[in-house]
């Protein structure tokens, strides 16, 4: 399985081409489309939402991350191991996050050989070097070295909401297993309560729970947080023991 993760957006010009790719080297690969919404330019919002939506995928998995806004400059590329999956694309802090939630990481660097474009290394350099390393299972293909991790940019965890997806609910990069499952949820001066699910609450009421991937998430049932709330990326929030 190939996985694609970018802010390319799905009706752009830019994930056909990653697909095109694939299947002209390898017909016969999965290719599954993540997450193409990642808001524009934000590696912070990546860093969090790459370990959350990965760990369900199978292992030996390779993971196109493409989140780059420093496309065409001297940023290393690399490769990524955690826990049995491989992550392909710019170490530009996309992985920081992802190096500290998994048990077994290694982090790799590459040259790639050849004319590639000055805009588009999704397409020129990660993608093709991914599918090397379906076929080869083997790192060696792509003559890395071995990484320093070094400090990373983001915290381990983040007390921000991070993304907004279809229904308005806000993500943030807290994990829910670091917290008190009772605590309250402070943001923009209004206090928030836990629940375990949307239907334990009243239609219309604001609450905060576990989603599906392991990160704390602000909801209203049947209706939209965002909007109700008035939130944005980057709003912070802070919790209260009861």
């Amino acid at each position: 399985m190939i996985a694609l993760f970018t802010d390319f957006g799905h009706d752009g010009l830019y994930v056909g081409q990653m697909h095109a790719l694939i299947g002209a080297a390898l017909p016969d690969v999965n290719i599954v489309d993540l997450c193409h919404t990642v808001p524009p330019q934000d590696i912070r919002t990546a860093a969090y939402l790459i370990p959350a939506y990965t760990r369900y995928l199978p292992p030996s998995s390779i993971i196109i991350c493409i989140v780059d806004p420093g496309v065409g400059s001297d940023r290393p590329h690399a490769v990524c191991e955690a826990d049995g999956r491989w992550y392909v694309g710019p170490d530009n802090g996309q992985f920081d996050v992802l190096e500290q939630h998994t048990q077994d990481f290694g982090k790799y660097h590459f040259q790639w050989p050849g004319v590639v474009s000055n805009s588009f290394h999704g397409r020129d350099i990660y993608t093709p070097a991914a599918c090397l390393l379906a076929e080869s299972q083997d790192i060696k293909i792509l003559k890395c070295r071995p990484a320093d991790t070094g400090e990373s940019i983001f915290p381990t965890d983040l007390n921000q909401i991070i993304y907004f997806d279809h229904f308005g609910n806000a993500l943030t990069g807290l994990r829910y297993c670091e917290i008190d499952q009772n605590a309250r949820l402070v943001l923009n001066d209004q206090v928030i309560e836990p629940a375990k699910t949307f239907s334990d609450v009243k239609a219309g009421q604001c609450f905060w729970y576990e989603n599906a991937n392991g990160l704390v998430e602000i909801a209203v049932n049947q209706g939209n947080a965002r909007d109700t709330l008035e939130l944005k990326i980057g709003d912070a929030f802070s919790l209260t023991e009861v």
